[in-house]
């Protein structure tokens, strides 16, 4: 525990997802209704909730994670219909948005009601709001009854936990309750859109690509500040200020031809085994066997890359490797969301080959 943080007891429920104890999630979502913290699984990654619309609640998760107060949170419903309580001009493409792509790994910016506390918000006029497709999450949000502010469930700037034991190990003793329930399917959090404008952005990229996005709304841009390393000054959606998804290991991204990339890797992992530090490498699948030290392989495609990311980084700290190198990823459909998790872990250290 950090300093700080007083350990508390923490009510564990364990839920299978194709056989959901209501009663167990009764006694979660009456945590939520007192104004408490849980965290429950959502498709992306865990979830660290508490009820949006009461600031004392949503000031316990700023410090469960031990979060700077000024990162927006996304606020997490069971309707559709939901949306129009919190938020106020709902253009036709955010309507096309929430009709297609809702419940799903998409979250979409909308100016808020005055019914959303600044300290959800993270002081802006703006409301982040998200309808997720996990079942156990659904049940929970719906027998709570209120609409749900939950970032990832982890220690901010850590890598995000999409397995029940990493949430357990991490969180336990931080929160009110927790509801473990499998593995997240994507391993990356929702595609962030900004729909305030005229034009749609992306804040944040995901699952939900802007390929997709672009077949369903026409002209779709990026957030400026996702091809640089600096800050926002005012943050408009989660993960866009501050460092992120960083395991202990110091992490490298190393760009290149594939046998470049590989003979590169294996130089440095030989000097620093002199060095006496023990090095991870995180590569897709058919690259594996190219590789000496502790080989974590993602995955064939993309999507398993992305879904196995954030678990890597957080095995690697298991395994106690100091350096961790990854091979690059293309930056088309969910390779865009991947390197902008990556690159962010690495603090955006990338060696060419």
């Amino acid at each position: 525990m950090k300093a700080g943080i007083q350990k508390m007891k923490t009510i564990i429920s364990n839920i299978d997802i194709n056989n959901i104890d209501y009663e167990e999630i009764k006694i979660q979502a009456k945590l939520l209704r007192e104004g408490k913290t849980v965290i429950f699984p959502t498709e992306t990654v865990y979830g660290l909730g508490a009820n949006a619309l009461d600031e004392n609640a949503v000031k316990k998760i700023y410090e469960a994670k031990g979060r700077p107060s000024d990162n927006p949170l996304i606020v997490h419903i069971y309707e559709k219909e939901e949306v129009y309580d919190l938020a106020k001009d709902i253009s036709d493409k955010a309507k096309l948005v929430i009709e297609k792509l809702w419940p799903g790994p998409i979250t979409i910016i909308l100016n808020k009601k005055d019914i959303i506390p600044y300290k959800t918000s993270g002081g802006l006029d703006t409301v982040a709001i998200r309808m997720p497709s996990n079942v156990i999450a659904r049940a929970i949000i719906k027998e709570a009854g209120i609409p749900i502010a939950a970032p990832s469930a982890n220690i901010s700037g850590r890598p995000s936990p999409t397995k029940a034991k990493h949430v357990y190990e991490e969180m336990n003793g931080r929160v009110d309750g927790i509801v473990l329930g499998g593995d997240s399917n994507f391993g990356l959090e929702s595609t962030v859109l900004d729909l305030t404008e005229e034009t749609p952005m992306i804040l944040r990229p995901g699952s939900i690509t802007k390929e997709v996005l672009e077949e369903l709304l026409g002209e779709v841009k990026l957030d400026p500040s996702l091809s640089k390393k600096e800050d926002n000054q005012k943050a408009k959606a989660p993960g866009m200020k501050y460092k992120h998804y960083s395991p202990n290991a110091d992490v490298y991204i190393i760009s290149g031809k594939r046998e470049n990339v590989a003979t590169k890797i294996n130089d440095m992992i030989k000097s620093n085994r002199d060095k006496g530090l023990k090095t991870g490498v995180m590569c897709i699948s058919r690259n594996r066997e190219f590789y000496d030290g502790e080989v974590i392989d993602l995955g064939n495609s993309l999507e398993e890359v992305a879904s196995n990311l954030f678990d890597a980084l957080i095995e690697m700290d298991k395994k106690g490797v100091d350096v961790i190198y990854s091979e690059e990823f293309p930056k088309t459909g969910v390779g865009q969301a991947i390197m902008n998790r990556l690159l962010k872990s690495a603090g955006y250290k990338v060696i060419k080959a």
